[in-house]
């Protein structure tokens, strides 16, 4: 078992688990209770700097062992400090686990290929403030898991 820590920050940290049994909406779940507005995703093809077709996203109730040719059992601490890519490198190379973080701007989830080096508290508030606007008019927050409404 490996205990990851992608900085050392002293920011308030949460905890992944990643094991082969835990599924994708797991995963999912445990994320966005920490970053509300992001998402997490992960796919059947190695990570680029362009981001990930959809059609290689894996459905979300796969479990890890399924996803990845990396076995390691770990928790992996991630900070608001943290950046996107350092999070998405981490899962690559120590838990074999191709990843995309997502923001949701408005009733859409973006990716954030383009603001990778935004640390996962700027890209929280980010979507956070873009989703004001709905959430003013009394919609529910959406689904971290909802795949429909994906740019």
């Amino acid at each position: 078992m490996i205990v990851l820590s992608i900085t050392a920050a002293k920011d308030k940290s949460m905890e992944l688990f990643i094991n082969d049994k835990v599924t994708i909406r797991e995963l999912q779940q445990q994320f966005s209770s920490e970053f509300p507005y992001l998402k997490i995703e992960f796919f059947d093809i190695p990570p680029t700097m362009d981001g990930l077709p959809k059609s290689h996203m894996y459905p979300n109730h796969k479990t890890l062992g399924t996803c990845r040719k990396i076995h390691n059992e770990g928790t992996l601490q991630i900070t608001p400090g943290d950046t996107v890519e350092s999070l998405e490198i981490t899962l690559w190379k120590n838990f074999g686990l191709s990843s995309e973080v997502f923001r949701r701007s408005g009733n859409l989830w973006i990716e954030t290929t383009l603001s990778d080096s935004w640390t996962l508290k700027r890209q929280n508030d980010e979507g956070k403030a873009f989703s004001n606007t709905l959430n003013r008019k009394g919609d529910e927050p959406e689904d971290p898991t909802d795949r429909d409404k994906w740019q």
